[in-house]
């Protein structure tokens, strides 16, 4: 990836803070606003980093009462998350953000759309493009107006930023198709726009597949080189072309 969310970065500081013993489970983390004076940022992007650290269980948040440290060891949360591969990673996400579109359809605001449009413009231009992916597919999962949705989609980027075998696995496929990137969101954006809650539906699947396509391909790519390079290897090491008769 090109560079890490904000938001992201503060949560990797707060739960430092955690494991350092600052906030032991069960105490209170400050305010909202306290943290944001704290790590000077802005309220929203705390806002963020909270709902990431709840995906991840690090935190609960008591409606009313605050944001409360949880007791999860964190080796047990690395042996679950390292067993997930970008190929389940993919259809997880095409099969919930697939229903995600076809909900957002029917409750999207002008607003949300306008702001869509403004990431579709950012990857065109190629200007902070993997964030503003990731922010489309965002603010599609918060126009479904289910917060399950948010948090599971959330969870779901957390994973691609932080699981090295899966941030292997996209990055050659994703630096080789910005142009079928940016169609096929744009594609999701017009269903949005037309509130066709099938036409986003098929259009999100529609990347997802493409996307699933283009990682069984880089895979046997790499599943051929693996043959190629033991092979040679074997050749070597039978080969009497280093005999030298007189």
């Amino acid at each position: 990836m090109k560079s890490r969310r904000m938001f992201w970065q503060i949560a990797e500081k707060i739960k430092a803070l955690i494991a350092s013993g600052l906030y032991p489970p069960g105490t209170r983390l400050p305010a909202e606003r306290e943290l944001a004076e704290t790590f000077d940022v802005s309220r929203p992007t705390i806002r963020e980093a909270i709902i990431a650290l709840e995906v991840l269980q690090h935190v609960e948040v008591k409606t009313g009462s605050g944001v409360y440290v949880l007791d999860k060891p964190k080796d047990k949360e690395d042996a679950t998350t390292e067993q997930i591969s970008a190929f389940e990673l993919t259809q997880a996400r095409a099969l919930v953000e697939g229903e995600a579109a076809a909900l957002a359809a029917l409750s999207i605001t002008d607003e949300e759309l306008a702001a869509l449009e403004k990431t579709l413009e950012a990857m065109k231009t190629g200007v902070n493009a993997e964030e503003a992916d990731r922010d489309f597919h965002i603010i599609i999962s918060r126009a479904t107006r289910n917060k399950a949705i948010l948090l599971a989609v959330n969870k779901f980027w957390s994973l691609r930023d932080s699981q090295p075998q899966i941030i292997q696995a996209y990055s050659t496929v994703c630096s080789q198709s910005d142009q079928d990137r940016l169609e096929e969101h744009y594609e999701i954006f017009k269903s949005l726009k037309a509130r066709n809650s099938q036409a986003a539906r098929a259009a999100m699947h529609a990347h997802f597949n493409r996307l699933i396509d283009a990682l069984f391909a880089a895979s046997e790519a790499q599943a051929l080189e693996e043959v190629r390079k033991k092979s040679s290897q074997t050749r070597d090491l039978y080969s009497l072309s280093h005999l030298r008769t007189n």
